[in-house]
């Protein structure tokens, strides 16, 4: 999002707010009218307009598969029909209207939309008359999910698909595609949370509006967090009634945002390292340098947009949760993790590493216990690495995590009786707070090399060359 963007969401959620009737179907409207809004300009053009698409389409449909069927009936549910219908057609009309400040101009024929809404209905159709769905299709739609996120997530995947439709067409491929679904590694987390809430037994029933509003909250859409749709649906229908402490409240939330996005981090964005600056730092102090600013500048980027989502929650008077706490001032790995996007890791640990370690320990012959905390905290942070991109450096980035808190894991246990006495004096405290905190963030700001460079080789020769052996 742009700075003239954000304001521009500020005012649309302060109208938001002074509504009394009707809030929940303009909020969806505004929602899913922002998410085309937001979404950039690509190649193929048409993309453009079929992942925003898309998304409204995925959100329906898991709704019905999720929902509970009191909650289907028509006078709820119609009205939120009638706008979704209404703003598909009406930004794909802009290829005749031509507000480019608004949208594209290239969308698909009218008649192209309408056939994909007529395939979206239909199966919409024969999903309201199933009153359960067999505990098979949620693994189905969650499969499918998965399937499109890794789609994404891996460049060489979708780069040969785009090859193959050219061949196809017998057409050659026009250079490599540029792909960017605005929002979906967020949308697709929240749609999994529901389909495995609902085959446990424990999600609430709710209105399509309630759904919608839940998945694309428009200041949560792009980058979280990751909000629980009970939360969610809760805060939303007793919104807070913001006193002239609440303004301001709103008001600072979203401005620290500002400035720690488009100041703070932009303006370390000229000389943090990159891959295009490693090659040419020989010096290992001007590497070091370089690399603090980049661990600084991802802070200061993705806090500061979360601060902006919750600063434009909060002029609607909607709570959203807290997603960072300080996590570079934490004297350990774990509480690090505790700190750091904090909604997706307590999203892993729900739906992927609690599970795994009951099902481990519930096995006939269960493996040794720190073999099974080895395998449970790699597995998951390697899947966390692999949310943000399906390549060899994002994987060994999460492996670097999941081997730190292995180790940090094992280092309590040991130490656990082992400490001298003035450990647990003010100074000892003091010592091990501060030393702790010094090598937590050199990890983490070690780390980031296999996040952003992305040959394995070359981040590895760059961490070589830190430490003076390159």
């Amino acid at each position: 999002m742009s700075v003239l963007q954000v304001f521009i969401l500020a005012g649309v959620a302060i109208l938001v707010n002074l509504l009394r009737n009707g809030r929940s179907l303009v909020l969806m409207g505004v929602s899913a009218l922002a998410i085309y809004w937001l979404q950039p300009w690509q190649q193929p053009v048409n993309l453009t307009f079929w992942f925003p698409t898309l998304t409204l389409a995925l959100v329906v449909v898991f709704w019905m598969i999720t929902s509970a069927p009191e909650a289907r009936d028509w006078k709820h549910n119609l009205g939120a029909v009638v706008i979704l219908l209404v703003t598909v057609i009406l930004v794909d009309l802009n290829r005749y209207i031509k507000i480019e400040e608004i949208f594209i101009t290239d969308t698909p024929r009218v008649q192209a939309v309408i056939v994909a809404l007529l395939g979206v209905g239909s199966i919409v159709f024969v999903l309201a008359y199933i009153k359960k769905l067999p505990p098979l299709w949620y693994g189905f739609a969650i499969v499918g999910l998965i399937v499109m996120l890794v789609f994404l997530k891996a460049p060489s995947v979708w780069e040969n698909a785009f090859r193959i439709v050219a061949e196809i067409r017998g057409k050659e491929p026009a250079g490599v595609p540029v792909i960017s679904w605005l929002g979906f590694s967020y949308v697709a987390f929240r749609l999994m949370h529901t389909a495995l809430d609902r085959l446990a037994g424990r999600l609430p029933a709710v209105t399509l509006p309630e759904y919608v509003n839940y998945v694309i909250f428009f200041p949560s859409f792009t980058a979280g967090p990751i909000e629980r749709l009970e939360r969610f649906v809760r805060n939303t229908a007793e919104p807070i009634r913001l006193d002239s402490n609440g303004w301001v409240e709103a008001g600072t939330r979203l401005f620290r945002g500002l400035f720690k996005k488009f100041v703070i981090a932009d303006g370390l964005a000229w000389f943090a390292l990159s891959d295009f600056l490693v090659p040419g730092v020989q010096s290992v102090g001007w590497t070091w340098i370089l690399l603090y600013a980049y661990s600084l500048r991802i802070y200061f980027d993705f806090s500061g947009y979360t601060d902006i989502a919750i600063g434009l929650a909060m002029l609607m008077g909607i709570r959203l949760p807290e997603n960072f706490n300080a996590p570079y001032l934490k004297p350990n790995i774990t509480q690090f993790w505790n700190s750091w996007h904090i909604t997706l890791t307590q999203w892993f640990r729900s739906y992927f590493f609690n599970p795994l370690v009951r099902m481990m320990r519930s096995t006939e012959k269960p493996l040794q216990q720190w073999l099974m905390i080895f395998f449970a905290q790699a597995s998951t942070m390697m899947l966390i690495g692999l949310w943000h991109g399906m390549t060899p450096g994002f994987l060994l980035w999460g492996l670097w995590h999941g081997l730190g808190l292995f180790i940090h894991n094992r280092w309590s246990e040991w130490t656990r009786s082992r400490l001298p006495a003035w450990v647990k004096t003010g100074k000892g405290e003091a010592v091990l707070r501060y030393s702790g905190v010094f090598l937590t963030f050199h990890y983490v700001t070690v780390g980031w090399l296999f996040f952003f460079l992305p040959d394995p080789a070359t981040a590895w020769g760059t961490l070589l060359r830190l430490f003076g052996a390159a």
